[in-house]
C-alpha cells in the first residue's frame, strides 16, 4: 500500500553517502533537494556543501539542484555550491527530475535522488524511475504544512522500517 513511498536507501544525512563506491558502480548523476537536505530551510549555502559539490565534481559526478522553492532561493545556493538548478520544480510530479537528467546528460539508471520528504521528494524521484536516498531533516523547525506531512511520513515509515527488519534481519543494516 505504502511501497510507492519507500526509499530505496535511508541515510542519517546526505553528508554521509558512499559517492566514490556509488560511482564505482555507475552512477553519474545526482540530484539533490536543498532545504534540511543539504542546509537548514531558508539557509544560505555552508562550508560543508561547498566542499561536498567540490568533491562530487571532483569524483566525476553532475549535480543538479531540484526544488519546489522560488528562483531566488535555489539560484543563490545554487552560485554558492557550483551546481545548476531548477526551481518551481512541481514536486512530486516526475517532470522536474526528467528535465534535470537531460540537463545532467544521464539517465534514471545512472542518476541518483538525496532528499528529506517522502511524499515529494522520494516520490517523485521512484515515478521518474530513480534511485532514492531519504535523509533525516537537518533542523527541526519546518513549515506547518511540512509538520503535517511528517506525521504522515512516520506512519509510512513504520511500515518500511517493518519489512526492512524482515529482509535483512532484526538488527542489520542494508549496505551500499
Amino acid at each position: 500500500m505504502f511501497q510507492r513511498f519507500y526509499p530505496d536507501h535511508e541515510r542519517e544525512s546526505a553528508y554521509d553517502l558512499d559517492y566514490e563506491a556509488l560511482y564505482r558502480k555507475g552512477f553519474r548523476g545526482i540530484i539533490y533537494d536543498i532545504d534540511n537536505t543539504l542546509v537548514p530551510h531558508g539557509a544560505p549555502a555552508d562550508e560543508r556543501a561547498i566542499a561536498l559539490f567540490e568533491r562530487l565534481r571532483g569524483i566525476g559526478y553532475q549535480t543538479l539542484l531540484l526544488s519546489n522553492n522560488k528562483e531566488p532561493r535555489v539560484k543563490s545556493f545554487g552560485d554558492q555550491v557550483g551546481s545548476p538548478y531548477i526551481f518551481k520544480a512541481g514536486k512530486p510530479a516526475p517532470g522536474g527530475y526528467q528535465r534535470a537528467m537531460e540537463r545532467m546528460g544521464t539517465v534514471p539508471q545512472n542518476t541518483l535522488f538525496v532528499g528529506d520528504q517522502l511524499f515529494t521528494d522520494v516520490w517523485g524521484a521512484k515515478k521518474a524511475g530513480i534511485e532514492t536516498y531519504l535523509t533525516r531533516p537537518i533542523h527541526p523547525k519546518e513549515e506547518i504544512q511540512i509538520v503535517l506531512k511528517r506525521r504522515l511520513e512516520r506512519i509510512v515509515l513504520y511500515w518500511y522500517h517493518r519489512r526492512n527488519r524482515k529482509k535483512y534481519g532484526e538488527g542489520k543494516e542494508e549496505r551500499i
